[in-house]
């Protein structure tokens, strides 16, 4: 059984967003992180692993220097990573992402009993389209927001979460699972595995690995095979400092009530 896990590095938002004058975002001035929900992917995998004995194998799309991120994702664990990486790929939206790790998943091969988990939507994007795009061009069964996960034989149910509650779902492998920040809480990586980590398998993927496919086709994938175009990208003016009114007689809450009507709220 494999347990294949989608991942992304992504800019880190806390901090501030670089936007070049053409209004995309310039990655390379801005620090990098695992994007979080992705994160909770690979620990749902892990404590998958720690039931079953699954091999897990870790895959993600982007340029060479995100081996480092991989590599930090072993150490948490995971047994192989594999990095999809070329010219061809870049500029991808949604829709040519998830053609080529579809693609990717294929070399890897799918089985009857494995399972892909991604995380429900990366920090950079927020569209949530990544997963259950890639489910559909591989023809498996998906279930997002998955709050909790159970398998038993080649069966597994999700606690699928909602906006006024939840969801059970039972679904045969192979399947497609996104996950949310609430399943769990993701493992640090330990001394062992930091010192293990470049010993494990590592893999790149590039366009000559994967042409053969047949999602692989030149107007599918890249800037060319991308339908969405960013019109601009930009950082929100800061708000101002709030303002506190402290005391409980009747002169505070006229002025509340005066700051109010001022601002045409009541």
């Amino acid at each position: 059984m494999k347990i294949i896990v989608c991942v992304k590095q992504v800019p880190d938002t806390s901090g501030k967003v670089a936007v070049n004058p053409d209004g995309t975002l310039n990655r390379a001035s801005m620090a990098t992180i695992t994007n979080p929900d992705d994160l909770n992917a690979v620990e749902a995998a892990l404590q998958l692993k720690e039931q079953t004995g699954a091999e897990v194998i870790v895959i993600s799309m982007g340029p060479p220097p995100a081996e480092g991120m991989l590599r930090e994702i072993q150490a948490r664990g995971v047994d192989r990573a594999v990095l999809v990486s070329g010219r061809e790929f870049g500029g991808s939206d949604t829709y040519a992402t998830s053609q080529i790790l579809a693609a990717a998943i294929n070399k890897l091969g799918v089985e009857k009993d494995d399972v892909i988990l991604c995380g429900r939507q990366a920090i950079d994007g927020d569209t949530a389209q990544v997963g259950p795009q890639i489910a559909e061009k591989l023809g498996l069964p998906q279930v997002s927001y998955a709050a909790e996960i159970t398998k038993d034989g080649d069966t597994i149910t999700v606690k699928r979460m909602l906006e006024d509650g939840y969801m059970t779902i039972k679904v045969k492998t192979p399947c497609l699972i996104t996950c949310i920040k609430e399943l769990n809480t993701p493992r640090y990586m330990s001394v062992g595995g930091v010192f293990d980590c470049y010993s494990k398998p590592y893999e790149i993927f590039d366009y000559e690995t994967l042409k053969d496919d047949p999602l692989i086709d030149p107007s599918t994938i890249g800037l060319k095979g991308s339908p969405t175009n960013i019109f601009k990208s930009f950082t929100p003016p800061q708000k101002g400092v709030g303002m506190m009114l402290e005391g409980a007689d009747r002169a505070t809450c006229d002025k509340l009530a005066g700051l109010l009507a001022a601002k045409h709220l009541i």
